[in-house]
């Protein structure tokens, strides 16, 4: 019904037209964003033709999710409806990668039936910025490598180059790696043992050994191991020793055994995986290849 034959409308009369609430249409006039065009005589808000044009477009922007103070803009003219969007698209997407870490999160309490200690610290590590995790990962190999100038240049550079890249729209798999890395490496016992393997690259560093010697010898030891593999050739048999002596030379066996358990261990293996699960990279391979290698060894030694 219009009043008085005027064209205005009053709130009632809005909320039948569109089918909302008479409350609803008055908290947007109070905030500003649907003003009265004038007032009865008794002191009631009246609206026009063009009032219910704009009480469409608030409803459509606020069922899009977008606040007062973004609606209140664009019906001001400050921004267009386009510029709002993109905001509050960043805003969503935003809000979707919290969600994402909130549910990796509660997924991996869920499976590991963590207490509500355990929670609160994988909550945390899981919302790290970038620059926290590449602290964290810093700090960790500076550990590694302080006081051990003799490392391969080539391996410092690599596990300098090393961090938890975790992307802007992480999968539930990445932030689980990323938390049980975190675990990792705040681990005193992983740590040593990772320190152990970096001191044993330092230790068979030599001034005549050059530079790369390192993952040489892991490239070699892959394409020999593999190929006996192939041929089908069993680490404990006396087979196996000419390609241990193709690898190693004359090399005392146990020393370079002692050198592989903890260089390949499962704990640092692990760590290599959730590296790269945490960067969305392809997962290590090479691990039969090492173990074949690993396994000639023990069968020689008699571990």
């Amino acid at each position: 019904m219009i009043e008085n034959g005027t064209g205005l409308f009053t709130i009632g009369e809005l909320a039948r037209a569109t089918g909302l609430t008479v409350r609803t249409i008055r908290y947007w006039s109070d905030e500003g964003a649907l003003p009265p065009v004038a007032r009865s005589s008794g002191g009631y808000r009246l609206y026009d033709a063009a009032s219910v044009a704009r009480l469409e477009l608030i409803r459509t922007l606020r069922e899009l999710g977008l606040g007062l103070a973004d609606v209140r803009r664009v019906l001001g003219g400050e921004a267009t409806v386009a510029e709002v969007a993109a905001a509050h698209v960043a805003a969503l997407d935003a809000q979707i990668r919290a969600l994402k870490v909130t549910r990796a999160v509660l997924s991996t309490v869920a499976r590991r039936g963590s207490s509500a200690e355990e929670m609160t610290l994988m909550n945390k590590l899981a919302r790290l910025s970038a620059a926290e995790r590449k602290r964290i990962m810093e700090g960790f190999v500076e550990e590694l490598l302080h006081g051990l100038d003799t490392v391969d240049p080539a391996i410092r550079e690599r596990m300098r180059r090393s961090a938890a890249d975790l992307p802007e729209d992480p999968t539930p798999e990445q932030v689980d790696a990323w938390v049980e890395l975190a675990e990792m490496l705040q681990d005193p016992d992983f740590r040593a043992t990772m320190r152990k393997a970096t001191e044993f690259n330092a230790a068979d560093r030599g001034p005549d050994v050059p530079a790369g010697a390192s993952l040489w010898f892991v490239k070699r030891l892959v394409e020999l191991a593999g190929a006996a593999r192939e041929r089908g050739i069993a680490p404990e048999t006396p087979a196996a020793d000419p390609v241990l002596h193709d690898l190693l030379g004359d090399a005392d066996r146990a020393a370079v055994l002692d050198r592989m358990e903890t260089a390949f261990d499962e704990r640092v293996a692990r760590y290599r995986e959730l590296l790269c699960v945490v960067n969305g990279q392809p997962a290590p391979q090479h691990r039969e290849e090492f173990a074949w290698v690993v396994a000639a060894l023990r069968a020689r030694t008699g571990r």
